[in-house]
């Protein structure tokens, strides 16, 4: 049933996937219908496009995890990169088709200001995997972070996982942190959250999509392992 290499464009007609794929609402649904750390079990339903998934009180959209930081804010290094790549609209295109593969999805809580929008608008994160992550996992440990807000708004889902442990496992995320689940491994410069988020140079932008990439197949990994023992492929 699940193929890690498909490609969510292909069937979501020139719209968003994460809200007009069929085949990634089909994966969703199957990846994360199961029990939860608490002990309940989470059974997701969804209606017609555009795709919204539920379950009890919750309601969730997909969202991308895997970046190319192409938007405006990272124009320059853009520029600079479009320059030192050879044949770059093949290149960019590579990086497309693996950012909507499964392995380059999550879901959140939908609403306003969601976290799907706090992530991508705050300067501090970028839309970054790594630091989002960071963000999390503060929340568990009770530490303050640019995403304090949004994260405390969805307490109660956050509360499913019981701990950082539960939600890392949950999601197939383990080969972004820590072997003991300590730490966040980040792809690029630190987590003070003191700057933008964003690369300053050619070099930093390529080996953060290097760690992102190679985070993206370990992950993928998992999710068909976890299929081929569910008997989801």
């Amino acid at each position: 049933m699940i193929d890690i290499s498909f490609d969510f464009r292909l069937d979501s007609k020139g719209r968003d996937p994460d809200t007009y794929s069929p085949t990634l609402n089909a994966y969703h649904r199957a990846l994360w219908s199961k029990e939860l750390p608490n002990g309940q079990v989470m059974e997701l339903q969804s209606k017609n496009a555009p795709y919204v998934l539920n379950w009890r009180d919750f309601y969730f959209t997909s969202d991308t995890i895997i970046v190319e930081m192409s938007h405006s804010k990272n124009r320059k290094i853009m520029d600079r990169v479009y320059e030192q790549v050879e044949d770059f609209e093949e290149y960019y295109q590579h990086l497309l088709h693996r950012s909507y593969m499964i392995g380059s999805m999550i879901i959140f809580p939908v609403h306003a200001n969601s976290m799907n929008q706090r992530r991508g608008t705050n300067i501090r994160i970028s839309d970054r995997w790594d630091l989002t992550l960071e963000c999390i996992r503060r929340h568990y440990a009770g530490e303050e972070s640019p995403l304090s807000k949004v994260i405390e708004t969805d307490k109660s889902f956050y509360d499913l996982f019981v701990d950082f442990k539960g939600y890392v496992d949950f999601f197939f995320l383990q080969d972004c942190v820590s072997e003991d689940y300590s730490s966040v491994n980040i792809w690029m410069g630190d987590a003070s959250f003191e700057k933008s988020g964003l690369p300053d140079t050619v070099e930093e932008y390529l080996n953060f999509l290097v760690k992102e990439h190679i985070f993206l197949d370990k992950r993928n990994r998992r999710i068909q392992e976890y299929c081929i023992e569910n008997k989801l492929l």
